[in-house]
C-alpha cells in the first residue's frame, strides 16, 4: 500500500508535466497541415494576384501547401465574414484590403465582422497608389489641363469607379474636395467594366490602382499619382503634390490577417515568414511591376495602428462622398 502511495503521485506528476508541454509542442510544430488563404475577391484582380504570389512563397517557407480560396461579393464582405466563422487555429488566413479593413465598416450598416475584435493582423504587404488615368486619345495631356477644364466646365467631365464606396470612388471624392471641382460619378459593377469603358473613351478619367499594364502599353495615359513619391514603374508621372494638390494621397493596400485569439507564436512566425518573402528581390520586382509599393510596416502592432488610422480616414471620406450601402 505504501508503494502505491508513492508511485501514484509520480505518475500524476509526470502526466501533469506532459500536459503542460503538449500545447507548446503543438505550437512549435506549426504548421503540420495545409494552410488556407481566403481572398474575398474574384480571381484575376490585384488582391488575388498578390495573394497567389505571397501564398506560393509562403508554402515554400512553411513546408506546407497554401491553398487560395476566392470568396467574392459585397465589396469583400462575403469572404471576410466567412473567414470570421472559421476556426481560430492559425490554419486559415485572410487577405485584408483597404476595402475590407478601412472602408466597409463605415459604408455598410452590417458588414458581418468587426475589424477591431475579429482579427489578428499578421503582415502588411504593400499599397498601390491611385493613378489619374485618361484614354490614350484624350485631349488632356497633364493633370493641370484636366483640372482647369473641370473648374471651367462644372459637371461636364465624368469618371468611372468599381462601384459606390469603392476605393476609386472615394479617391475621386477626395480629388473633388481637394481641387474644388464638380464632376459626374458613373459607378460600375467592378473595375473591369469601368476600365473597359475608359479604354473605349466612354469615360473621361478614372483614379485606378489596377491599370498599370494598360498605361505602360500606351492604351491609357497616366497624368498624376496619388502618393508622396513617384511610382518606380511610372517615373515620368508627377505626384499630385507636384501638380499643386497637397495631401492628395489615395491608395489600395493589402495585408494578411488571422483570427483574434490565435497563439502569439503562430502570429509571429507568419509575420517573420511573410516579411522574409517581401525581402526577396524577385518578389519585390514582381510586386513593383504591378505598381505595389512594398512595406514599410513590419510588425503586427504597427499594422494594428495603421488599420485604426485608416478607419478614421475612410470614415471621413465615406461621409464626404455620401456613399451608403445596405
Amino acid at each position: 500500500m505504501s508503494i502505491i502511495r508513492r508511485v501514484v503521485p509520480l505518475f500524476m506528476g509526470a502526466a501533469l508535466a506532459l500536459s503542460t508541454l503538449q500545447p507548446a509542442y503543438a505550437q512549435a510544430a506549426y504548421p503540420d497541415k495545409p494552410v488556407r488563404l481566403i481572398v474575398p475577391w474574384a480571381p484575376g484582380g490585384a488582391t488575388d494576384v498578390i495573394a497567389r504570389l505571397v501564398g506560393q512563397k509562403l508554402a515554400e517557407r512553411l513546408g506546407q501547401p497554401v491553398v487560395i480560396e476566392n470568396k467574392a461579393g459585397a465589396g469583400g464582405n462575403i469572404g471576410t465574414a466567412a473567414f470570421v466563422r472559421e476556426k481560430a487555429d492559425g490554419y486559415t488566413l485572410l487577405m485584408t484590403t483597404s476595402s475590407t479593413h478601412g472602408i466597409n465598416s463605415h459604408l455598410y450598416s452590417r458588414p458581418g465582422f468587426d475589424v477591431e475584435k475579429d482579427f489578428a493582423n499578421v503582415a502588411f504587404v504593400g499599397s498601390i497608389p491611385n493613378v489619374l488615368e485618361v484614354p490614350a486619345k484624350s485631349q488632356f495631356d497633364t493633370a493641370q489641363q484636366l483640372l482647369d477644364y473641370a473648374r471651367e466646365h462644372p459637371g461636364k467631365l465624368n469618371y468611372g469607379s468599381a462601384g459606390v464606396g469603392s476605393s476609386q470612388h472615394l479617391a475621386a471624392a477626395q480629388l473633388i474636395h481637394s481641387a474644388g471641382i464638380d464632376i459626374t460619378h458613373i459607378p460600375y459593377k467592378g473595375s473591369g467594366p469601368a476600365v473597359s469603358d475608359l479604354l473605349g473613351a466612354n469615360l473621361d478619367f478614372m483614379l485606378d490602382t489596377g491599370s498599370l499594364g494598360q498605361v505602360k502599353g500606351g492604351a491609357l495615359k497616366a497624368l498624376a499619382v496619388a502618393s508622396k513619391t513617384r511610382l518606380k514603374e511610372l517615373p515620368d508621372v508627377p505626384t499630385f503634390d507636384e501638380v499643386g494638390l497637397k495631401d492628395m494621397y489615395a491608395a489600395a493596400w493589402y495585408g494578411v490577417a488571422t483570427h483574434a485569439g490565435v497563439p502569439e507564436d503562430i502570429v509571429q512566425k507568419l509575420n517573420q515568414e511573410i516579411n522574409g518573402i517581401l525581402e526577396q528581390p524577385d518578389m519585390v520586382a514582381r510586386l513593383e511591376s504591378m505598381g505595389v509599393q512594398v512595406g514599410p510596416l513590419r510588425k503586427p502592432k504597427e499594422l494594428d495602428a495603421f488599420v485604426k488610422e485608416e478607419g478614421v480616414r475612410f470614415k471621413a471620406l465615406v461621409e464626404m462622398s455620401g456613399a451608403v450601402m445596405e
